[in-house]
């Protein structure tokens, strides 16, 4: 809804575009109209490999970080409160002008807007589609972390994880009933698709036999943290999208916790596609290992992507599955 928000404060003079310099606008949604904001000052920032792609097909210039310094910067509210104040900390230092905030009411815009009334001075709300448009300005971002978190590890010492990341306060309990379900034996090239901070690869390099692993994340704040996680010659680092993400050669194994959120709403469909994606990886021999949440309808979508689905013994709220024999994969 940021363009909607954007456009009628535009035309209210809720807001108004610096005449000259850079504007930034951090974490968009792939697909995000911007046609309100001078292409040729505006600059894309976001870790999403999907989105930089997106918007650089459009012809927008997209970093991963910001570099600065920006006449305007515009936050698309991240859904994790965590992630909004590390992306205020860093973006506001190397803004001169107002930071505008963008955000649903589910995503916690109206927290965030009670915090900064506190912390900066807030210009006119706009109220739009269930959700919040506003100007800040001489923001203190004192406290917010921008530096990562640490997870005990399980065997000694601790993870690097990023700040709003996926389970970044400890390790995914999901992730963790998959990691003591898989062999002791995995031979071959595995792939860890949507692998945020590394435990689940991790624990794969742990196996017998893998000579090779694929970390496939579209976040790369989350991939950096599983690079400073894995010392192995073993792990290759992929910064992709999970659902375009092809390996080569193709995989022995893949191994996948897929996301099921889209914002706070779930959305079955992204699993769905992450298991067809994994189908698409595999070797005719390979096997699929999936851990998702009992309320969720993935048993239709395995079965019609492979030959052969097992369920992984019994847990009271995951299910567990080797799927075997990929089947071809129909256009759809």
């Amino acid at each position: 809804m940021l363009a909607q928000r954007l456009s009628l404060a535009l035309e209210r003079e809720i807001v108004s575009l610096p005449e000259n310099g850079k504007i930034a606008v951090v974490s968009p949604e792939a697909g995000t109209d911007l046609s309100a904001l001078p292409r040729d000052r505006t600059e894309v920032i976001s870790r999403s490999s999907r989105v930089h792609r997106a918007f650089s097909e459009s012809g927008f210039r997209v970093v991963a970080i910001p570099e600065g310094p920006y006449a305007m910067a515009i936050l698309s509210l991240p859904r994790a409160k965590a992630a909004a104040q590390a992306s205020l900390a860093e973006i506001v230092p190397v803004t001169r002008g107002p930071t505008v905030i963008d955000g649903q009411k589910t995503d916690g815009v109206e927290s965030l807007q009670r915090e900064l009334g506190q912390r900066a001075v807030l210009g006119e709300v706009l109220v739009k589609a269930h959700g919040r448009l506003f100007a800040a300005t001489n923001v203190n971002c004192a406290g917010w972390k921008t530096a990562p978190d640490r997870v005990t590890r399980p065997k000694g010492g601790a993870y690097t994880t990023s700040p709003g990341a996926f389970s970044c306060d400890g390790i995914d309990p999901g992730s963790r009933a998959l990691a003591d379900a898989l062999p002791d034996r995995m031979d071959g090239h595995v792939v860890d698709l949507g692998s945020g901070w590394g435990y689940l690869a991790d624990a794969v390099l742990e196996r017998v036999g893998v000579t090779t692993v694929d970390l496939v994340e579209d976040d790369l704040a989350a991939l950096e943290a599983s690079r400073a996680n894995l010392d192995d010659v073993r792990a290759r680092f992929h910064w992709a999208d999970a659902l375009t993400f092809r390996p080569d050669p193709l995989a022995d194994h893949v191994v996948t916790n897929p996301p099921f959120h889209a914002g706070r709403s779930a959305d079955a469909s992204l699993g769905q596609d992450f298991i067809r994606a994994g189908a698409k990886m595999l070797t005719r021999k390979g096997a699929l290992w999936l851990v998702a949440n009992r309320h969720l309808p993935y048993e239709k979508t395995i079965a019609e992507v492979f030959r052969d689905v097992r369920t992984l013994g019994q847990h009271a709220e995951y299910k567990l599955f080797k799927a075997t024999q990929p089947r071809p994969i129909r256009k759809r």
